[in-house]
């Protein structure tokens, strides 16, 4: 997204909760990335809309997309995160509770698709932020994990505008290979947001 409508985007917003703007701190200190306050009010309307309970997030570093699913859910919620970092289930949990969330959370530590791979679903919602060269193996999981009318919802597929340049690294044609493939899978319906680094929203059919 370009900077000056980013920029006036953020301003836009309201005030967070205590323990969300720690959370943001904390990313902007240690240079985390999170989807951030933008594409979190985004995961908050599509799970409040959808009427979603099971959640799977490929990816969730210290729980801060988890925390708006849960504000939007709230004690029907079941979400599975997924993190190779037990440092980050710690404050991920630390977090929650701070804030008082009562969604049931389970915080699974390890490579996100092999986790994957042993759950069944139905999901409602299975959120994807994990290393870029493996987005190409989670539309396969996605598209038999989710129930029908489920969101598979993933983010950086703008890569900071990389994917519209020619010379691409290893990384950024990853990033473009899957969201071919997504768009062209006829078991979504895929959209692709301009939202902070892009999203792409693919309904599965």
């Amino acid at each position: 997204m370009h900077k000056k409508i980013h920029a006036y985007l953020e301003k836009t917003i309201p005030e967070r909760s205590p323990a969300l703007r720690e959370m943001e701190r904390y990313a902007r200190e240690t240079n985390f990335p999170i989807v951030g306050p933008l594409v979190g009010r985004y995961l908050y309307q599509t799970a409040r809309l959808t009427k979603a309970r099971r959640i799977l997030e490929l990816g969730s570093g210290f729980g801060y997309s988890a925390f708006w699913f849960s504000l939007a859910t709230q004690r029907k919620g079941y979400i599975i995160l997924t993190d190779n970092d037990r440092e980050n289930k710690r404050l991920a949990l630390e977090f929650f509770k701070q804030a008082g969330l009562d969604s049931h959370f389970d915080f699974q530590v390890g490579d996100a698709l092999r986790i994957a791979e042993s759950l069944s679903g139905p999901f409602d919602i299975i959120f994807n932020d994990i290393d870029k060269k493996d987005y190409l193996s989670t539309i396969d999981l996605a598209a038999t994990r989710l129930k029908k009318g489920g969101l598979f919802i993933t983010d950086n597929v703008i890569w900071s505008g990389r994917v519209a340049d020619r010379d691409q690294d290893d990384t950024t044609r990853a990033i473009v290979d899957f969201t071919r493939e997504l768009m062209h899978d006829s078991r979504f319906y895929t959209t692709i947001l301009p939202l902070r680094d892009g999203l792409a929203v693919a309904m599965k059919i």
